[in-house]
């Protein structure tokens, strides 16, 4: 057995039961999937510890004052998971939470990727997969040389990092010591097309980091306490930038849908698959 899916066993294992307020926001998710008939299911709910822990404990941020320039940046680079955010958004006052009913919809701000300029607290348009880490560099070294001590925050997918565009950027951050930066991977194993493992291996995926010059942490993505003190502890070393690694399930809270690369994204959902998703959190 690969050492990447040992490890992703054991943290499951340690994980705790989904507590009701990521029962609540996944129940969001479900909310967005019903008012667009449609979206990524599997990549959404692996997100929900990872942005709840943001959102609620670590960001810096003014649903009033969407562009204030004192915020933290936090860059959804895997923009197909944009429900994951859209939620957080709505919960947080960015957005009316029945703005969720519209998502997908030919007249809503919700397309299925997020656009920087369109919705509120958005800070890139993102869905190109690979990008997201070069703008958060730019972001990064924009809040050195103007002495802000923003955060910067990129979320990106374990299948989205076979992009080589992150490695120059990771290059580029490592040569710079960017400790204002974050990269996050969701590493949920599995990608549109099938494992990781089997596509492009990402193992070792902690030493890969580490000789960019970044600081690697791993941590198990659905333990918000564990991602609390992960998170509450940055920059994990003061003169290079960190990579928090969060071994996660794809599809996490929803049974029949955890670890299937089938459920990756849906373009039809009905009305009895919406019910489904909503049995499967209680």
């Amino acid at each position: 057995m690969a050492i990447a899916t040992e490890t992703a066993q054991m943290l499951k294992l340690a994980t705790p039961p989904l507590d009701e307020r990521s029962k609540y926001l996944r129940k969001l998710v479900v909310r967005a999937l019903a008012g667009g008939e449609r979206g990524h299911v599997g990549s959404s709910m692996s997100l929900i510890e990872i942005m709840r822990v943001l959102y609620d404990d670590i960001l810096r941020y003014r649903p009033d004052d969407p562009k204030w320039d004192g915020r933290d940046r936090m860059i959804l680079s895997k923009g197909h998971g944009c429900i994951a955010l859209y939620i957080m958004l709505a919960d947080k006052g960015f957005i009316p939470l029945e703005t969720l009913d519209t998502f997908c919809r030919r007249d809503s701000i919700l397309g299925g990727h997020p656009e920087a300029g369109k919705v509120p607290g958005v800070e890139a348009s993102t869905g190109a997969l690979g990008h997201g880490l070069s703008i958060g560099v730019g972001m990064a070294l924009a809040a050195r040389i103007q002495k802000r001590d923003s955060k910067v925050v990129v979320v990106m997918g374990d299948g989205e990092i076979n992009e080589g565009s992150v490695w120059e950027a990771a290059m580029c951050a490592g040569k710079h010591k960017l400790s204002n930066l974050t990269a996050v991977i969701d590493y949920n194993k599995i990608q549109s097309a099938g494992p990781t493992r089997e596509i492009q291996d990402l193992e070792p995926l902690v030493d890969k980091w580490r000789a960019f010059n970044f600081a690697p942490v791993e941590v198990d993505g659905h333990d918000v306490e564990a991602l609390r003190q992960v998170f509450g502890r940055l920059p994990a070393q003061q003169d290079r930038p960190t990579a928090i690694i969060c071994h996660t399930v794809k599809g996490k809270g929803i049974s029949f849908a955890e670890n299937d690369a089938n459920w990756h994204h849906k373009s039809k959902i009905s009305q009895d698959v919406v019910a489904k998703l909503h049995a499967a959190l209680e």
